[in-house]
């Protein structure tokens, strides 16, 4: 069985409204089912979607309000080196390492290891980014970066 195949059912329509014919609309008489008087009421009507009248619109007022967040930019976390004292010499040392104790969640594009601070520890790096300050001190220790 079709849709089409379907009976109509009585009631189901409904006569199509005729707005701005008069008194013949079968809307009642005067206003012809557009309120009374107003932009919206006069004949010709037509406004842009989201149009408020003259006000500023939100659509424009968003990115004002909202602000812009740049889809290219990269979520990166930073921590200082002092933070890496807690670990053991010759320990080797991942992002999923400091949750906890410095971060969070790790996030999207990386860790990035600052320079500040000092490091005594012979540690082993991998998986992070690295200032060419906090690479330098890493390696003047004797740890490793990878």
């Amino acid at each position: 069985m079709y849709l089409s195949e379907f009976p109509k059912l009585v009631g189901l329509t409904k006569k199509k409204k005729r707005v701005g014919r008069g008194a013949g609309s079968g809307k009642g008489f005067h206003t012809t089912g557009k309120g009374t008087k107003g932009q919206k009421a006069r004949t010709g009507h037509s406004l842009k979607s989201g149009f408020e009248g003259g006000q500023v619109p939100l659509y424009k007022k968003l990115p004002k309000v909202i602000g812009f967040n740049n889809p290219r930019s990269k979520k990166i976390s930073v921590v200082d080196l002092s933070i890496f004292e807690k670990f053991n010499d010759g320990d080797n040392v991942t992002p999923d390492m400091i949750l906890g104790v410095s971060l969070k969640k790790l996030p999207r594009h990386g860790v990035k290891i600052l320079g500040y601070g000092t490091i005594t520890k012979k540690l082993n790096f991998s998986g992070f980014l690295f200032s060419k300050s906090s690479k330098e001190k890493i390696e003047k220790v004797g740890g490793q970066v990878s």
